[in-house]
């Protein structure tokens, strides 16, 4: 298994007049656990574009809100990848605050296509490699 995290302030704009995050910010926190994970990875996912050729769509999102985050709150964005890749990568996802209370989890599907043809491909070596060897050296 391969967890990554990130923590960021709720910002103002995140918020409602509640001072309540609003609920579609949750896909952006969801997104900057999956940036943050091919960061660490070495391989930032701008890399796949311009090196391997790939785009890496998203072909489904789900989201269970548990808890609100607020105005003030510190949260901790994580995405956690099971197995390696191969037509399909599965990311559990969640979102937590800086009392470990859970606000929001689900689950991110991606998938990979050809970057000219926009056809369906399979995850490039480069990537399977590195979620191989994470996979490995943290079991």
């Amino acid at each position: 298994m391969a967890v990554f995290k990130t923590t960021f302030p709720v910002r103002y704009y995140e918020t409602d007049q509640m001072a309540v995050v609003h609920h579609s910010n949750y896909i952006r926190y969801f997104e900057l656990a999956r940036d943050e994970m091919m960061v660490q990875l070495g391989f930032p996912i701008e890399r796949c574009e311009s090196e391997l050729g790939v785009l890496v769509p998203i072909v489904s999102v789900e989201c269970h809100f548990k808890h609100p985050a607020r105005m003030g709150d510190i949260l901790t964005a994580s995405a956690t990848v099971d197995k390696v890749p191969l037509a399909k990568m599965r990311i559990h996802q969640e979102v937590v605050n800086q009392d470990g209370v859970l606000c929001a989890e689900g689950e991110v599907v991606l998938g990979f296509l050809d970057k000219n043809s926009f056809t369906p491909v399979r995850c490039p070596e480069t990537i399977t490699d590195l979620f191989e060897t994470f996979i490995t050296q943290n079991n």
